[in-house]
């Protein structure tokens, strides 16, 4: 069968696909270095939080607010999430700083999520003519993969936190996670069984979309449970979620230079970013922005890497409650906006949406 690439074998398989696999093959193979490192070293963390998370949710920028035309199609989307947002982030701080985080935590963990759904119904598109049951089985298993390890964390508190300690909400109830884990392997178990026999009708497996789902399980797997690590939780959670949507965001921006040649209706001249010759400087832009916007945070909230952010350790610490109530949600707002916004911009069930037809350009032609 021919397989449902976003734009390539060799640049899918490489950035969007192999990520995972590769980030938990490191942390298995280290196991009993990573679970030694109680603190994660602050290069390493420089490289996963600022490089990879924050820099992924800029990455966003290039899809949608530097692309006029997109401004233009959706005028109120694009004022309305991050007014609201902060409007919003500030009611949660007032009420409370933990229900602020608390709300932020979960937010990002169901972005997660559907990242990962996301990445799946792209690569089972090919598989339209299938009946509804098969696509339910696929939905619901790509949200198993990464919901088990999640409720199980809740079940069986961990020693790592998603942004600050208590974020997650922590029952002592492990039954529900074995409950949980076996009807997981069940449905592994219905979704392996319907794959052969569909694989025997077509003549092949859908590999992208199968490596997508394995991938996806091993690395929340052995993030979340495994280990019991913070760092062996951010290296896998970061570096399967940060690397493969900076790559689709890439991708995308590559494809739209090629659907129009004449195209430059950016607001800023990023164009030329989308060659692979200048694939470093997409990545440092990227880093800039994010080493930015993580030094402000370190210099008036943190205080936890001075060390990195030389430049903004003679920035006054806020401890104001009411300072602290504007300035916090105003530094998340990046983040909470690419949250909003994801859930959005990249939804296949919306019939002549121009997206598809430039992200999935290249696959089109081969």
């Amino acid at each position: 069968m021919k397989q449902p690439w976003v734009h390539s074998a060799g640049l899918d398989s490489t950035f969007i696909l192999a990520p995972a696999f590769l980030v938990t093959a490191v942390v298995l193979t280290l196991g009993d270095s990573v679970r030694a490192i109680a603190e994660m070293p602050p290069l390493l963390w420089l490289l996963l939080i600022v490089g990879v998370d924050v820099g992924h949710v800029w990455s966003t920028l290039f899809r949608t607010y530097l692309d006029r035309g997109e401004l233009r199609a959706r005028q109120a989307l694009y004022v309305l999430t991050p007014l609201l947002g902060f409007v919003l982030g500030v009611v949660l701080y007032r009420l409370g700083d933990m229900l602020f985080w608390r709300t932020l935590a979960y937010l990002a963990a169901f972005h997660f999520v559907r990242q990962q759904y996301g990445f799946m119904m792209i690569y089972r598109r090919a598989e339209q003519a299938d009946p509804a049951w098969a696509r339910r089985l696929d939905q619901v298993l790509i949200y198993a993969a990464t919901l088990y390890p999640l409720i199980a964390w809740h079940c069986q508190p961990r020693q790592f936190d998603w942004f600050v300690p208590g974020d997650f909400l922590a029952f002592d109830t492990p039954i529900v996670a074995v409950v949980t884990g076996w009807a997981y392997l069940a449905m592994f178990a219905a979704y392996v069984a319907k794959e052969v026999v569909f694989a025997l009708r077509r003549g092949g497996f859908n590999l992208p979309k199968n490596l997508m789902l394995l991938g996806t399980a091993l690395s929340w797997y052995v993030g979340i449970l495994v280990f019991d690590n913070d760092l062996a939780f951010t290296a896998t959670n970061v570096i399967a979620h940060g690397v493969p949507y900076m790559a689709l965001i890439w991708i995308y921006g590559r494809n739209q230079q090629a659907h129009d040649q004449r195209r430059t209706d950016y607001l800023l001249p990023v164009a030329r970013l989308f060659q692979p010759k200048v694939v470093p400087i997409y990545l440092g832009a990227l880093f800039i922005i994010a080493y930015l916007e993580e030094g402000l945070w370190d210099g008036l909230v943190w205080r936890e890497n001075s060390m990195l952010f030389p430049a903004f350790a003679h920035l006054p610490e806020l401890e104001n409650p009411a300072i602290l109530t504007w300035l916090v949600p105003l530094l998340a707002l990046p983040q909470i906006t690419h949250y909003l916004l994801d859930a959005y911009i990249w939804r296949l069930g919306v019939a002549n949406t121009p997206w598809k037809t430039i992200l999935f350009l290249n696959s089109t032609k081969t």
